[in-house]
């Protein structure tokens, strides 16, 4: 399980073109890591069925754009669950800052979408939590000004990135489902 990656950004734009799905790469990972980091359970296939009412009108995915769902949720159930406070982001080429910016702005908002199909309740959070999620409404929202020094825009764009990832990893911590502990026998 440790070799699994994310998908190609753009082989992965091709299935689920392909499959006639209206989501990217990155909407789909967003909105998996915003499940994920709700805490929906991560011991049955019913995130499936969320996604395909979400996404299909309930209707299954083709066999490849399934799998590459498949792999999205593998790898970010992992990423998010390990210790590394590390969080990869599913998005294209850098090359093309405005569709760049927009990618970052989808996989934001289908986050914020996988929290509320997650159905945790927000009313309890943490203060560091409600910080983060109100962070992000407002990421959500973010574009770039083509009239502004684009390489500027794009420094800035990677520190948005960066505090992004602090905000879903915030949010995780306070709302995901948290692995049971075994408490050791003791043999006397």
């Amino acid at each position: 399980m440790s070799d699994i990656r994310l998908p190609d950004y753009n082989q992965a734009l091709t299935e689920l073109t392909a499959a006639s799905l209206s989501v990217t790469p990155a909407e789909l990972q967003g909105l998996i890591t915003g499940m994920l980091s709700g805490g929906i359970p991560t011991d049955n296939d019913n995130w499936k069925t969320i996604l395909f009412d979400y996404t299909n009108d309930g209707m299954g995915w083709p066999v490849n754009a399934s799998k590459i769902a498949d792999t999205i949720f593998t790898f970010s159930m992992k990423e998010l669950s390990g210790t590394s406070m590390e969080l990869n982001m599913l998005l294209p080429s850098d090359d093309d800052l405005l569709n760049y910016a927009d990618a970052v702005s989808e996989w934001v908002n289908h986050f914020i979408s996988g929290l509320g199909l997650a159905g945790s309740s927000l009313s309890k959070l943490s203060t560091e939590t409600k910080e983060a999620l109100v962070d992000l409404e407002e990421i959500s929202k973010l574009g770039i000004d083509e009239d502004d020094d684009l390489s500027e825009q794009a420094i800035l764009l990677e520190q948005v990135i960066e505090h992004v990832k602090v905000c879903v990893l915030t949010i995780h911590a306070d709302l995901a489902v948290k692995p049971t502990a075994t408490t050791p026998k003791t043999l006397h």
